[in-house]
């Protein structure tokens, strides 16, 4: 199965390090974040999941849930948690997902045989309240996730969906954002007290919303 973005993320039931889940119930109303691991114990990895719980508090507040999925068992799991408390200086508390039968890892796509025939990629999936697909990221087993970079995507996802507007390139969160071609420069100056900046008649800009 293929996922692409504004499929609906399928639901799952699976074990985890904190029991079992429920995908759906788990993310309620929430918008959430799935991001897959080759294996337990892989150092890249251990370093993403603890940088990933030091931003938890930062995505609670942006009704964002992570929870992570590998294909070792629970066992191995909350052992690795351990280590990654431990060397990360951090206390994971989302839950990670034992995925040994590769079920959620064939749903979602994450095994990819000419990078291996068993273990998962490194993909992360951003998924709205309505359990829309919105952002699909795969790294290659070496290079780190960018964080950074996916609370910006989470950022602009969120702004994007309340207000009529689509954000820049190296667009950040308080930057100027762009009106979208469907909404004429007259009608924008009445949707956008903050004035209105004509480069073309196609790229306009405006002070960000407020939230």
């Amino acid at each position: 199965m293929s996922i692409k973005l504004g499929d609906t993320a399928p639901n799952f039931q699976a074990d985890s390090s904190l029991g079992n889940i429920d995908f759906y119930e788990y993310l309620g109303d929430s918008w959430g974040i799935l991001l897959s691991h080759p294996a337990d114990f892989t150092p890249v990895c251990t370093t993403e999941l603890g940088f990933t719980s030091k931003l938890q508090s930062d995505f609670e507040k942006k009704n964002t849930k992570v929870i992570a999925l590998s294909v070792d068992g629970v066992e191995d799991h909350k052992k690795w948690i351990d280590d990654i408390n431990e060397t990360q200086n951090t206390e994971v508390k989302f839950p990670i997902i034992a995925d040994k039968d590769r079920k959620v890892s064939e749903q979602y796509d994450f095994i990819h045989p000419n990078a291996s025939a068993t273990a998962t990629v490194r993909s992360l999936l951003i998924i709205d309240p309505e359990k829309k697909v919105r952002l699909i990221i795969t790294y290659p087993a070496s290079t780190g996730r960018n964080f950074n970079e996916i609370n910006r995507v989470l950022d602009s996802l969120q702004l994007v969906d309340s207000h009529k507007i689509a954000t820049p390139v190296n667009w950040n969160d308080g930057d100027d954002v762009i009106i979208p071609p469907s909404i004429s420069t007259q009608d924008a100056k009445n949707i956008f007290p903050k004035g209105v900046t004509e480069i073309k008649p196609y790229l306009r800009y405006t002070p960000q919303p407020n939230k």
